[in-house]
């Protein structure tokens, strides 16, 4: 895709009470101003598009996606302000493009900016292989990298310190041992509760992942599992039999977190090679106190990313 022009001497609009104080980007208010550097990512079943962009010289990933019919909004599009244009008539099947009203048309967007090569890279559609991890090769190749890069947690501890993202909190448990804050996940819209997507992240510091976890943290794992859904049932009227609860390895972040879905949400990252249940985690930990630092894990890793370069480097994709 070509660049776009920038437009001279125009700055983009942004609220007029912008500064928050931490000195984080101001928001936006359109995306006057973006330049287009490429389609980095593209997803027709999903209806999601990812955009490297340029905005005041410094990188920036654009995510676009279509967001779902708002069913309370349904007398909205039967109207003489819906326009048609037709693609197909036989006999009585008619199919058309349909444009419905502006205020029905919103696309969601997720704007991060200014972003890294590593966020750019993260977004960016790659290949993918399959890693069986065994202990030998977590403490060889996985755990040396994740010692030696300094994984920016500045965003998690905002949410946990509520100096970002507070209004957004559905629930928390502040026991520093034991506790957790509960919000909704980018993904979703806080609108349909058939695509309900929260996230419980554990106020205490030092669990990077599922490798990690032993009987020390189930008090901590099954107040989450029971506080987590009884809040969901509270707040949204979901039952735990309706909800997914799982934990990811390897995990986006390595601050510990749980994920909440409801069932009827194709959630990603929710394939065999990434999602683990946490009741399963919790009695799998319940029956061997050691489980999760002996067993092999399996996971996926993308061409760009540092895991798979490490895993090619000692070797382990050399027989295929």
């Amino acid at each position: 895709m070509e660049k776009t022009e920038a437009v001279p001497e125009k700055k983009r609009k942004i609220e007029a009470d912008n500064d928050h104080g931490d000195g984080s980007p101001p928001i936006l208010k359109s995306f006057e101003g973006f330049d287009i550097e490429k389609v980095i990512a593209e997803n027709t079943r999903s209806k999601t598009t990812t955009l490297h962009a340029k905005l005041d010289g410094e990188n920036a990933v654009v995510l676009l996606e279509k967001t779902p019919f708002d069913l309370t909004h349904v007398k909205n599009y039967l109207t003489g302000d819906t326009t048609l244009k037709n693609t197909l008539k036989n006999d009585i099947y008619g199919t058309y493009e349909a444009y419905l009203p502006p205020t029905e048309n919103a696309v969601k967007a997720v704007v991060i900016h200014p972003a890294t090569e590593k966020h750019i890279q993260k977004y960016s559609d790659q290949e993918m292989y399959i890693v069986r991890e065994t202990p030998e090769l977590y403490s060889k190749v996985t755990l040396p990298l994740l010692q030696s890069r300094q994984f920016s947690m500045q965003w998690v501890y905002n949410i946990l310190e509520k100096k970002q993202e507070a209004d957004r909190i559905v629930f928390e448990d502040a026991d520093p041992e034991t506790g957790f804050i509960l919000l909704p996940d980018m993904k979703w819209d806080r609108k349909d509760k058939n695509a309900l997507y929260l996230v419980g992240i554990v106020h205490k510091h030092g669990i990077k992942s599922l490798r990690d976890l032993n009987k020390t943290y189930l008090p901590l794992l099954k107040n989450v599992l029971a506080k987590g859904r009884e809040a969901i049932q509270e707040k949204y009227d979901i039952p735990a039999s309706r909800l997914h609860v799982y934990i990811h390895y390897q995990p986006s972040y390595y601050h510990f977190h749980v994920h909440f879905t409801h069932i009827k949400l194709e959630a990603p990252g929710f394939g065999a090679d990434r999602a683990h249940f946490l009741t399963d985690v919790i009695d799998n930990i319940e029956l061997m106190n050691d489980y999760y630092e002996k067993r092999t894990l399996t996971f996926i890793v993308r061409e760009q990313e540092d895991l798979y370069i490490k895993y090619k480097e000692h070797g382990y994709f050399d027989n295929e």
